[in-house]
């Protein structure tokens, strides 16, 4: 079973009945205690990255993510904002530091005077694929999906970028290390392409 993780900073219903749709058992949860139950985790989000930690430290949710995803080694996979917090922080606001499980930080997109690029970017990007991986199973190329965001992750080990596109700049789309996934874009709303990449997810 898949726990999609209810911390009250996103809505679930799309990413749960996409899985459904591919015959996915997924669940939303509300509970820490409900990840022992978890063979794979979702870890969503939209906002703010101090509001988003503030949440699941509120909700109790941090701890018990940290034992299932270092211990247990659990797949998990961030989306939005929910990638962002899988690093160590990030420029958005005062908090301290994130879950850790990537050594990357969070930076906001220096706007292009010249282009006039607006902020927050917001649309369809394609990606590019650095190295082959289980996530990436069966995608096009190009593959495009849909992205809502201010601030992008800079990873310390180049090792631990998936994907990448381009809005200004090169910047990262998707993280790996290890059993720890993430996306820059929403694949719920990204139509066939995000549904093969939760497929790919699911098979993992």
């Amino acid at each position: 079973m898949i726990g999609i993780v209810d911390y009250g900073v996103a809505n679930l219903g799309s990413i749960r009945n996409m899985l459904h749709k591919l015959g996915v058992q997924a669940e939303v949860i509300f509970v820490p205690s409900a990840l022992e139950q978890a063979d794979k985790i979702i870890l969503p989000g939209v906002g703010a990255f101090d509001y988003g930690l503030s949440a699941l430290a509120a909700r109790g949710w941090i701890e018990p993510l940290k034992k299932q995803v270092k211990e247990r080694e659990v797949p998990i996979l961030g989306i939005c904002l929910g990638m962002q917090l899988l690093g160590k922080g990030s420029a958005e606001g005062d908090s301290a530091d994130g879950l850790g499980f990537i050594d990357g930080y969070c930076e906001r997109f220096n706007p292009d005077s010249e282009r006039k690029l607006k902020i927050p970017h917001m649309g369809w990007n394609e990606i590019s694929f650095k190295r082959d991986n289980p996530l990436c199973k069966d995608l096009d190329t190009p593959s495009r999906f849909y992205f809502v965001h201010s601030y992008h992750m800079i990873c310390s080990d180049h090792e631990d970028v998936l994907a990448t596109a381009f809005y200004g700049c090169e910047f990262t789309a998707i993280i790996n290390r290890g059993n720890v996934w993430g996306t820059q874009f929403h694949p719920e709303k990204s139509h066939r392409f995000g549904m093969t990449l939760l497929k790919n997810f699911a098979g993992i």
